[in-house]
């Protein structure tokens, strides 16, 4: 017994010699050696199995990097690498536009802007600095049969969506630098026309040069047979080159009782909106129906129906896919377009919703037509604040920013108004002049209203023949005129690009929600409306002191 327990007690203290180098083989080179009569893959406890050197190391710095660096290290990180990005952003921004800034100021004016924006207190005093447009560079597209009712510019702000009472859908190309008329007795010698990169792409779109490379090839032939497009201020570019206003698509509207077989809307179109990304496309009609088109492609993705009425107003939350819908039934409807979702119905208006508008926030405003209410909706809370202050009906109305917004009516007023307060920060009676009708004077309506975001630049349309423009005061308290821009019909959509260096104006010959009056004289376009600025820096942006 004892030599027996003897030979265990040997074979114990062998089995635990044998195990111990195995244990210490990671900090060694090389495999070890199977002991004799053991087999190679005896199971081994997890901590004493070798790594791969390199593996080993990558997995030791990866740890200590995640011990070394804090998560207030890491804000910090992080914030110092936007700072950076940022500064290089505005360094290259203000070298194009030969301005001499100190790095501090640009960053600090960059950053207060963005603090201000997210506040919703930003207004940028650009309106002083906007000239009087020339009639003459004005751009008309047409391809609608009946009147153009809504329209979107992308967020790159390169193509015009637009729909129509025909029930058309139509996707068209624009480049500002390309508004061009035809001017047979140019000759670009005798202009002292350089071919240059700085030509082929005017200020401030250097980054599309590449995209107009292929113009240059085609300079030489138009050169010498002298056909000329010219621009007013001596650009020049070769007959029939001009892609700007080009259609890229066009989705026709059906006949009524042809929605199964057709792929675009059977009826009138009466809204429309784009995603922030310029993903989804959203279009609304009188049939009920909200269609979901890719913007890129204009195909049919997904139909929303729910409402019991037309539907008037449409707007995407920016940032996400989350939509707004508006509909004469006088009812606010939420859906999630990324996952073709509803998700819930807000009640309160008491006539039918003629417009509606939203931004970041998870709110969205609308106009209710005679009930004389503008409401702010806000969503997690499903609670409204009511607006009150025309004494017509209200038929648009646009958010400003995230605190100010201004709406229009049928008795000729425009108002602007703080989310803080229930009646309006300003009021414009008879904005567009007034109008003789059976006798009796009567104020022009205002059919749309357009904000250039974050500014003090405003523009309504009505059917007096011409579109304003106007400047907010400090704070939003006070409406200046500043110009009028001659357009001949019912101006039903107006929209300012991303960069505020032009305006789109929808037009038609009648009204976008009925038939009152009809102008024979006027063109179902879109005209699209340069907008220049005179030579001086722009004034800094301020917060409103509301």
């Amino acid at each position: 017994m004892a030599a027996a327990g003897g030979r265990r007690g040997k074979a114990q203290r062998g089995a635990a010699g044998r195990r111990r180098p195995r244990a210490a083989v990671p900090g060694a080179e090389g495999r070890p050696r199977a002991a004799a009569g053991r087999p190679v893959d005896e199971e081994v406890s997890s901590d004493s199995e070798p790594e791969i050197p390199s593996l080993g190391r990558r997995r030791r710095d990866v740890a200590e990097d995640e011990v070394e660096e804090t998560p207030q290290e890491k804000k910090l990180r992080l914030a110092k690498q936007y700072l950076e990005e940022l500064r290089q952003y505005e360094e290259e921004r203000a070298a194009e536009e030969e301005e001499e800034a100190r790095p501090g100021d640009l960053i600090g004016d960059r950053l207060k802007e963005d603090v201000l924006e997210q506040k919703g207190r930003l207004q940028r005093l650009v309106a002083k600095e906007v000239q009087p447009p020339d009639p003459t560079s004005i751009r008309e597209l047409r391809g609608h049969r009946l009147p153009v009712t809504c329209l979107v510019i992308s967020p790159d702000d390169k193509f015009i969506f637009s729909a129509s009472k025909d029930g058309s859908l139509i996707k068209c190309k624009y480049s500002l630098g390309a508004i061009a008329v035809f001017n047979p007795g140019l000759n670009p010698a005798a202009a002292g026309l350089q071919l240059s990169w700085r030509w082929l792409c005017p200020e401030p779109h250097w980054g599309y040069a590449c995209a107009h490379l292929r113009l240059l090839v085609r300079l030489i032939g138009a050169f010498q047979s002298g056909e000329w497009l010219s621009e007013g201020d001596g650009d020049a570019f070769p007959a029939g080159e001009v892609d700007s206003g080009k259609r890229l698509c066009v989705v026709p509207g059906g006949k009524k009782g042809t929605e199964e077989q057709n792929m675009g809307h059977a009826s009138q179109v009466l809204c429309m909106a784009i995603s922030s990304d310029g993903k989804y496309l959203a279009t609304g009609d009188k049939n009920k129906l909200i269609m979901i088109w890719d913007a890129a492609t204009c195909k049919r993705l997904h139909i929303f129906t729910g409402h019991r009425d037309a539907v008037s107003g449409l707007s995407f939350q920016k940032g996400t896919h989350q939509l707004y819908s508006a509909s004469h039934d006088r009812c606010v409807k939420v859906w999630n377009v990324a996952e073709n979702a509803y998700m819930e119905t807000l009640f309160g208006h008491q006539d039918i919703i003629t417009g509606l508008d939203s931004l970041s926030r998870e709110c969205c405003v609308t106009s209710g037509g005679r009930d004389g209410t503008v409401r702010l909706w806000k969503i997690p809370e499903e609670s409204q604040l009511v607006f009150c202050g025309h004494q017509g009906s209200i038929d648009c109305i646009q958010l400003i920013n995230e605190e100010h917004m201004v709406s229009g009516a049928d008795d000729g007023s425009i108002a602007l108004w703080g989310l803080t307060k229930k009646k309006p920060l300003a009021l414009a009676q008879h904005a567009h002049g007034m109008q003789e009708a059976q006798g009796l004077q009567q104020p022009y309506w205002i059919s749309a209203v357009a904000p250039l975001r974050n500014s003090d630049l405003l523009a309504t349309g009505s059917h007096s023949g011409s579109v304003k423009l106007w400047k907010c005061g400090e704070g939003f308290r006070k409406l200046e005129p500043l110009c009028d821009i001659p357009l001949v019909g019912f101006v039903n959509s107006l929209k300012f690009s991303a960069a505020g260096d032009f305006l789109v104006a929808g037009l038609g010959q009648e009204h976008r929600l009925g038939r009152w009056w009809r102008i024979k004289e006027a063109k179902n376009s879109i005209c699209i409306i340069p907008l220049k600025q005179r030579a001086t820096a722009p004034s800094p942006a301020i917060p409103d002191s509301s």
